[in-house]
């Protein structure tokens, strides 16, 4: 089977136990049956239900997914290796020529300091007229001397042109004397008066072409003066025309407003930069604002998605944001067919039992694997808390059969198990108004209306009762402009739920789906246990009727 690479398999926002559990009981069978690395996800954060869960079997939470969008880390970046500033002119040239890459980044210690680019370059060889330009680039004299393919007779590599002007020495000793100054540079030939003129007047440096002779007394007396003398194979104007291409590109670079990016940015958020810039490439940061690559436009035509297989759900408004931008591989889920639409075909797997979880276990089973302990146990998890016990309607007995077998698996006693597990998940005190409500929360969009229905299951009604007063005034604090918003207050041993809810027609809505008058801003709804089976359906049906 083709080999994915990287595939996330993650479940919805607001994810409940089913969600977390499917996705790394899925991921771990993906990883036994295909080739490719696949990686359980969350889409927001663990309940303290989940979280038990995950304790009880010491298996660790997925990271969080913020969104599955595609980022410039995703897409094949360019290793254009770095440049450091102090790198010639010509060198530079070399280089670009070289890799092919018409802009290069100037990289020192890792972080990114400026750009060069051809016209940079084009702009140093043409347009630059100044004879101080190695001084006024702090060139290096080891710049120089690669640059002109010479060899230095005396003096230091090292050191820097820090002062002067270049000349060429073509004019009689009388007349060089009157324009030599200090520190200047004097490229000459064979000319004894030229170079004795230089050392008198204190030039900087002695560039002799043609790879002349120098006398030992001009060797000499240079070296007692600080004059240096380098020796080089071209003639004046070749030697002219080299000498200014050794000013180190840091002179040239562009290191204001520089635009580069980070390997996190997504796409869609960038786009914008790119249709105002007519640049072809641009740098790539890592997290720590290293340099690691660049990008090109070239590359925005055909990037490399993200791989995803969604568990738990099948609608755009629960999924993970970005998910329009992901390559969607699979989907397995034991919801209503929602809003989602893929580009290409996929895998879809869904059936009406309880939970994902139960699906999954039968995924295992056609494959002849048996979950070892741990994923066992989270399966059976996902399945009880997804029936509230085998209490919910959407229970089949696939759902049962699946949480016995699992539960022998795991060597745990399924109905104990689960009194923790609700326990642990009961346990609402020390959680603000936002966190209960959304919890386990899932947002439809139907007939350009937007509900949100949240549920939250108890085993102590007094508790459901102390917190309804707070859950009421917060819903009443988020509600948005053609917005209902739902939450089901679920008694698991009394099979019931207590409605809230709050929006413009959320009242009417309620009273229509359920033939119930609605005297208050909540209503007791026996029977009702189930978000997925007995109150969402009839709430959708009203509106599409």
């Amino acid at each position: 089977m083709k080999n994915q690479g990287e595939v996330f398999v993650v479940g919805h926002k607001n994810p409940d136990t089913d969600s977390i559990c499917s996705a790394i009981a899925y991921a771990a069978l993906k990883n036994q049956i295909e080739e490719g690395t696949f990686i359980p996800r969350r889409a927001g954060e663990l309940n303290s239900e989940t979280k038990y869960v995950l304790e009880r079997f010491d298996v660790e939470a997925p990271l969080y997914m913020k969104d599955v969008g595609t980022q410039i880390g995703d897409i094949a970046l360019k290793s254009t290796p770095p440049l450091e500033r102090d790198v010639s002119v010509k060198e530079a040239w070399v280089i670009m020529k070289d890799v092919g890459d018409a802009t290069m980044p100037v990289v020192t210690d890792g972080k990114l300091e400026g750009i060069v680019s051809v016209k940079d370059i084009a702009t140093a060889n043409m347009e630059v007229y100044e004879s101080r330009i190695l001084a006024m680039s702090h060139t290096s004299y080891r710049n120089v001397t690669e640059t002109i393919d010479g060899h230095m007779i005396v003096g230091d590599i090292e050191d820097y042109v820090t002062e002067g002007k270049i000349l060429i020495g073509a004019a009689n000793p009388e007349l060089l004397e009157t324009y030599v100054s200090e520190g200047d540079i004097l490229l000459t030939g064979n000319r004894f008066e030229s170079q004795l003129c230089a050392v008198e007047m204190k030039a900087g440096c002695i560039v002799v072409c043609m790879n002349a002779p120098v006398s030992k007394t001009i060797q000499k007396m240079a070296e007692a003066s600080g004059c240096k003398i380098i020796s080089c194979p071209h003639d004046t104007y070749t030697t002219a025309r080299l000498i200014s291409q050794s000013t180190p590109i840091s002179y040239f670079m562009k290191k204001d407003d520089l635009i580069s990016f980070h390997r996190n940015d997504y796409v869609r958020d960038v786009k914008s930069t790119l249709a105002k810039i007519r640049h072809r490439d641009f740098p790539v940061l890592t997290e720590d604002g290293e340099y690691c690559g660049m990008f090109s436009r070239r590359a925005l035509l055909n990037p490399d998605k993200k791989k995803i297989i969604m568990v738990d759900h099948n609608e755009i408004s629960q999924a993970v944001e970005g998910i329009a931008e992901a390559e969607i591989l699979e989907i397995i889920d034991h919801h209503r067919l929602g809003s989602l639409e893929t580009k290409t075909p996929v895998y879809f797997r869904n059936q009406p039992v309880g939970c994902t979880a139960t699906i999954i276990y039968g995924i295992y089973l056609e494959h002849g694997i048996v979950p070892e302990p741990k994923i066992a146990g989270l399966l059976c998890s996902a399945i009880l808390s997804d029936t509230l016990m085998f209490r919910s309607p959407t229970c089949t007995w696939r759902d049962r059969d699946a949480a016995e077998k699992l539960a022998e698996i795991a060597g745990i006693d399924a109905r104990e198990h689960a009194e923790k597990m609700f326990h642990a998940g009961s346990g609402l005190a020390d959680k603000t108004a936002e966190e209960i409500f959304y919890q386990d929360y899932k947002k439809f969009i139907v007939e350009g209306m937007y509900l949100g229905v949240g549920q939250v299951s108890s085993l102590d009604w007094e508790e459901l009762e102390r917190i309804r007063p707070i859950l009421q005034e917060y819903m009443a604090s988020i509600v948005g402009e053609k917005e209902n918003l739902y939450l089901l207050l679920t008694n698991i041993l009394t099979e019931s739920s207590e409605l809230l809810y709050v929006g413009e027609t959320a009242a009417e809505i309620i009273e229509q789906a359920f033939g119930k008058e609605i005297m208050k801003e909540r209503i007791v709804l026996q029977g009702v246990v189930s978000r997925k089976k007995q109150f969402v359906p009839k709430i959708l049906e009203m509106l599409q009727a």
